[in-house]
């Protein structure tokens, strides 16, 4: 009888604290995601030649980063956090500690950390460091198709610091604009440097495009590319649950002399809802400018790749091959050539 009685409190108890962190839970209202990434990368040349960000390692069993996102909305107010650790993004977010750009001691980075307010149905103000709302592809692998990433994306902000405004027309059109410091710096003690705006349609559910403009000069030097304006298209289209295209197009034109312009395609078939396989054909160039600082430069890449998922696992593996008008790329022996190759496989598990 004293046992079934201590059991029975036992349980009651237990019940009690499971209700009371389920409570506790639920008004926190968290909303917890993110992503691991790990990569195997082979270049033909057997050197790390393509070196558009992330699979830089040649032939090494490579990590990419663990990244951990925290949302909550509170009424009209909502926030975002966003941490990665890992070398996939590191040197293109704020280091940590005394670490630099190159040493091993920067080892994690915030992707995202902003504030949003709805002052009306229809007009939000946000404020902080966000993902930069140019271009195509994102740092996050979860969020891109393919693992390799385009020179479109390199060249352009990974992250702007700033204060912007968003406003709904409808629900097919929006607008924002906003005032940021210079690109990828959270602190910029020069002064508030950039001027930006996004015009997003989504006619129906099947397309949506976007074109984002972003000017400014960078007052202290922070970004060599960070000087001058540049316009951007982005745009997406299902043309049928199995077929969807992709289209990136970039013109940036720097003060002065210099500045890149570009544009990938990426078309994609869904064979079914956990199998697909996609292209981007991208075309890159460098403009000319001063000697000192860039030599103009041509790419043509070609990338082939496949996702195979599960829940939230995806295996990607991928082939691509990129020529150059000159002789950027390494062959084995270290001499020059025009042309270089890769294969890698990945794995993506998102949640």
């Amino acid at each position: 009888m004293k046992k079934s009685i201590f059991t029975t409190l036992i349980s009651l108890a237990f019940i009690g604290t499971t209700y009371a962190q389920t409570e506790k839970s639920e008004l926190l209202g968290l909303e917890i995601s993110g992503s691991v990434d790990t990569y195997w990368k082979y270049d033909f040349q057997k050197q790390p030649n393509i070196n558009t960000y992330f699979t830089e390692d040649n032939n090494s069993v490579s990590i990419g980063m663990v990244d951990l996102a925290l949302k909550k909305t509170a009424g009209k107010a909502s926030f975002v956090g966003e941490l990665s650790f890992g070398p996939r993004g590191q040197y293109r977010s704020i280091l940590n500690g005394d670490g630099q750009a190159g040493d091993d001691k920067n080892s994690f980075h915030i992707q995202n950390l902003y504030i949003t307010y709805a002052l009306t149905d229809r007009l939000s103000v946000t404020a902080g460091f966000m993902g930069t709302f140019v271009g195509y592809e994102v740092i996050c692998p979860s969020f891109n198709f393919h693992y390799s990433t385009s020179y479109l994306f390199g060249a352009g902000p990974f992250q702007d610091a700033g204060l912007k405004a968003q406003y709904k027309f409808s629900d097919k059109v929006g607008l924002m604009v906003g005032i940021f410091n210079d690109w990828n710096v959270y602190q910029d003690l020069n002064g508030v440097s950039h001027l930006g705006s996004q015009l997003s349609v989504t006619p129906n559910e099947k397309s949506s495009f976007y074109l984002n403009f972003l000017t400014g000069s960078s007052q202290g030097g922070v970004s060599n590319y960070s000087s001058g304006t540049l316009i951007d298209f982005v745009g997406n289209y299902n043309f049928t649950p199995l077929f969807t295209l992709g289209l990136n197009a970039t013109e940036y034109k720097r003060k002065g002399d210099g500045g890149y312009t570009g544009a990938a395609l990426y078309p994609r078939v869904n064979i079914n809802e956990n199998i697909g396989i996609g292209v981007r054909g991208e075309y890159f160039k460098i403009k000319e400018a001063p000697m000192h600082e860039v030599t103009a430069n041509e790419v043509m890449s070609a990338t082939l790749t496949a996702n195979f998922k599960h829940h939230g696992f995806t295996f990607i593996p991928e082939i691509r091959f990129d020529n150059s008008n000159m002789e950027t790329f390494v062959k084995q022996d270290l001499t020059p050539t025009k042309n270089a190759g890769q294969f890698s496989l990945a794995l993506v598990y998102a949640f």
